[in-house]
């Protein structure tokens, strides 16, 4: 097995969740200017750094009612299966998210999910949120200064920190925001948006559905002895 020599990187929203957890509270709470915010980020005019700040600014929400938005938010069946995965092999597993803290540690500690107590030699690479009242304030300490691309979360940046040297590096994830990601990784489990961006942009990855298919892709692949993968720049491997 390759234990320490590689690492496992999870996005958190529509990849952990089954539901965008910001997203949830935009539609719930915000005024609906949001929508306009989020045009401008997906047409490349910001980046989800400014895209998040402009977007938060305009919810108004006690933390009562946020915190029982994100109790119905569904968390994927498999990830507990996946981390047992990690374990057994001996794989590091890290969450890097655009994402916000209060959300994800809501979420990942609630009972029926119970699974933050097992992440306490991971680490969570997140945006930040804080209640204020009826306000919430949002800010982006990964890393203080944008990165290139404008980020909420550089997660190369990120990626970068977390591993070790010459480790294969997993990344797991869903969305737009996790093309960058995508393009640093060794071997991509994509779907959804970022499945779509992987073929534009060429980069190699395997489809999936569930976190259970992902943890048995990992299996094959790492608990195999895989080394750092060919450069098979376009391929798309079989769905998990």
């Amino acid at each position: 097995m390759l234990g320490p020599d590689a690492v496992v990187f999870l996005d958190f929203d529509g990849t952990i969740t089954l539901r965008d957890a910001t997203d949830a509270i935009l539609e719930a709470f915000a005024d609906s200017a949001w929508l306009q915010v989020e045009e401008a980020w997906l047409s490349g005019r910001i980046g989800s750094r400014e895209c998040l700040a402009a977007q938060m600014a305009l919810v108004s929400a006690t933390r009562e009612q946020v915190d029982r938005l994100l109790d119905d938010i569904s968390v994927d069946p498999g990830l507990a299966g996946l981390l047992d995965t990690c374990e057994a092999l001996g794989v590091p597993v890290h969450i890097v998210s655009d994402g916000f803290d209060y959300c994800i540690e809501r979420i990942l500690g609630r009972r029926d999910v119970n699974v933050l107590t097992r992440l306490t030699n991971s680490h969570i690479v997140s945006s930040s949120l804080r209640p204020n009242g009826r306000r919430w304030l949002a800010s982006f300490p990964h890393p203080p200064e944008p990165c290139a691309h404008g980020c909420a979360t550089c997660k190369p940046r990120a990626m970068d920190c977390l591993k070790g040297v010459g480790a294969v590096t997993v990344f797991v994830g869903d969305g737009m925001s996790d093309r960058w990601a995508a393009n640093s990784a060794n071997i991509v489990f994509a779907k959804d948006k970022l499945a779509a961006a992987c073929d534009k942009a060429s980069i190699a990855y395997t489809p999936y559905r569930t976190l259970a298919a992902v943890a048995e892709g990992i299996d094959r692949l790492l608990g195999a002895g895989l080394g750092r993968p060919p450069s098979l720049c376009g391929k798309v491997f079989p769905p998990v």
